[in-house]
């Protein structure tokens, strides 16, 4: 026969597991997102499983978390890095196009939230989309670029102002249209071209 001090201590450790089910749970929650589009493109397995397991500054990287959408990916706590392959790759567009080891970066400010920015890849299909905020940068970018480099490239790369037509190589950068934008970003072109080292 079990002792009383037995008997007690089996419904104290349960009521204890009970207790620490929630809080355990909630430290290995999966950061909510929604897929895209093209989500089950098998590229887009290729990214996912080359996802590093932190991204951003050395002295204080974002590490990885779990997501519950397919082909996406999350750092940091609270999440500072999203990440989702299988969205619709951008035509020859405007924005600054950025080359970072080897992967063309389109960048956008998110409309609703100046402090957002949004990457996209340029030159790859299915494209994949990265949002960070101002104070993350575009450091993660780097991190990303060996897994994003599976994607297939397809010929489209960001363009300097001395690629353009009529251009010398002054004036400010952007588009394939544009006059102006950050002086170290490109243009978007159909044109094939090999990316310069950033």
């Amino acid at each position: 026969m079990s002792s009383p001090a037995r008997r007690l201590r089996l419904p104290l450790l349960a009521a204890t597991v009970a207790v620490l089910a929630p809080v355990l749970a909630g430290c290995t929650a999966a950061v909510p997102m929604t897929a895209a589009d093209d989500a089950n493109d098998p590229a887009c397995a290729q990214v996912t499983v080359h996802l590093p397991e932190q991204v951003g500054p050395d002295s204080a990287p974002y590490q990885r978390r779990e997501t519950d959408a397919q082909a996406t990916g999350a750092w940091g706590s609270p999440t500072a890095v999203l990440l989702r392959c299988g969205v619709t790759a951008p035509a020859v567009s405007d924005l600054p196009c950025y080359p970072v080891a080897g992967v063309d970066w389109l960048s956008d400010q998110d409309p609703d939230d100046p402090d957002t920015y949004i990457f996209t890849t340029y030159g790859r299909t299915p494209a994949v989309q990265v949002i960070v905020t101002d104070e993350v940068g575009s450091t993660p970018l780097f991190d990303l670029a060996d897994a994003v480099g599976y994607l297939p490239n397809d010929g489209r790369a960001c363009v300097g102002v001395g690629d353009l037509p009529g251009g010398d190589g002054s004036g400010g950068s952007g588009g394939a249209d544009a006059t102006e934008g950050p002086t170290d970003g490109g243009a978007s072109t159909d044109a094939p071209r090999d990316s310069p080292t950033p």
